[in-house]
This record gives structure tokens, sequence and C-alpha cells, in this order.
């Protein structure tokens, strides 16, 4: 058996989950109570309660952690894969620099508003060339903001007018070629059908927005222009929270 195995707990997937939340739960832990996670407190040695309600208060909040670890953990390791594929996009970034990101943009989406002009009535091209702005000014904002760095920077801006970028790609497609319909539109349909069934609920915002809005044509970009933004700020909570876990370095 390894110093590690014997020191650690065991290798392995159930070694890196152990550690990975006894880090979680210290992190938690020291949100309210000091020297909790045991690394960087080796001279000090770990905060222990020394009165009753110190006790109580410690017992309490522990359990807590560890019953809000069954819902975290999850999803910290999606933000494992998310920081993956993130990095990849970032590795870009860095390769071609913020004006080759926007370049490429502009180029693509250039070509989608020709395409759009070709085909399609004027009023139906704006909305689409207004589309292709968004995204493009979305992609020069998202290489801008990765580049400057910074958890908060990256979490609030960066990831959001990524998702953007990402996501208004097939929708404005889908929208000038009718071959891809089926394989955007109408799954952005049921989608926007069950968030209105099952979590827009809540004071009658899905009838509001039924009778307000019709979902077809250009208003699919709208709709995942609206999607992307608290997306982004999902993601970018869960890379966040990976590099809490597992710093990258």
């Amino acid at each position: 058996m390894s110093t590690r195995s014997r020191s650690g707990g065991g290798g392995g997937i159930v070694g890196a989950v152990r550690v990975d939340l006894q880090r979680l739960h210290g992190a938690w832990m020291e949100l309210i109570f000091p020297r909790q996670r045991g690394r960087g407190h080796s001279v000090m040695g770990k905060w222990e309660p020394e009165t009753l309600p110190q006790q109580i208060g410690y017992r309490v909040w522990s359990v807590l952690g560890l019953v809000g670890l069954l819902a975290l953990y999850p999803m910290t390791v999606v933000g494992f894969a998310m920081r993956f594929y993130a990095s990849k996009l970032d590795s870009t970034r860095t390769r071609i620099g913020v004006v080759g990101v926007t370049a490429i943009a502009l180029v693509f989406w250039g070509a989608v508003t020709v395409v759009a002009h070709l085909q399609l009535p004027t009023e139906t091209v704006i909305p689409i060339a207004a589309a292709s702005a968004v995204a493009v000014v979305s992609t020069a904002l998202a290489a801008t903001f990765s580049k400057v760095g910074g958890r908060l920077v990256s979490v609030v801006l960066a990831y959001p007018f990524a998702m953007t970028a990402i996501f208004l790609p097939p929708v404005v497609a889908a929208l000038v070629m009718p071959s891809l319909e089926g394989a955007v539109l109408e799954p952005s349909y049921d989608f926007a059908v069950w968030i209105l069934d099952n979590v827009l609920f809540v004071g009658g915002i899905n009838d509001y927005l039924r009778e307000t809005f019709q979902l077809e044509g250009p208003a699919y970009a709208g709709m995942w222009l609206g999607i992307s933004f608290p997306l982004g700020w999902f993601f970018g909570v869960l890379i966040a929270l990976a590099n809490l876990v597992r710093p990258s370095g």
C-alpha cells in the first residue's frame, strides 16, 4: 500500500471525492468558525468549540453543511466539466487574441446577415442583423472580460456574454435555413413551454408572457438571449465552485 493511500484514506475516485467533500465542508464551517480546513493552520491547529453554546452552534452548522453537500457536490462535478470546456475556449482566445476572436465572429455573422438579406424579406432581415450585431459584441465582450480575469468578472460578465455568443448562432441560422428548424426551433419551442409551465408559473408570469408575446421568428433569438445571462451566471458559479474545491493550478 502506498504512503498516499495510508495517509489520504485511499486513492482513486473515492479518495478524490472524500477530499473534495472535506474541503467543501471546511469552507462552509469557516463561514462562521475560524480555522476549519486544516491546511494553512498547521501551527495554530483547528479551532474547536469550548462553551456549550459554541458546541451546539458548531454541530448544527456542521449538520446543515452536510445536508447542503448532498445537493452541492453533484453541481461541483458539473463545474469540473464546465471548467474543462471553458479552459479550451480560453486557450483559443489566448492564441488568437481578442481581436482575432472578434474578427472571426464578425466574418461569420456578416455572412449570416448577407444570406438572410438574399433569402428573406426586409422586415425579417433587420431583427436577424440586430441579433448578429449582438452576437459579435457579446463575443468581443466575453473575450475581453476573460482576458481581464478575476473570478467575479468572469462569473458576472464573461460567462453570460460567452453563453450569448454560443446560443445565438444556431438559432439565427435556423431562422435563415429552414432545414435547421426541426433541430433548433422546435426543441426551443418545447423548452419554452416547459419553462412557462414548470418555472414561470409563479404569480401568473407564464400567463402574462403567453398573452403578450408570440414565440415565432426572431423572438426565438430574444428568448435565448434572455436565457443566456442567468445560465451564464449559473455555469460561472459552478466553475467558481470547482475552482474552490480543486484549484486549477
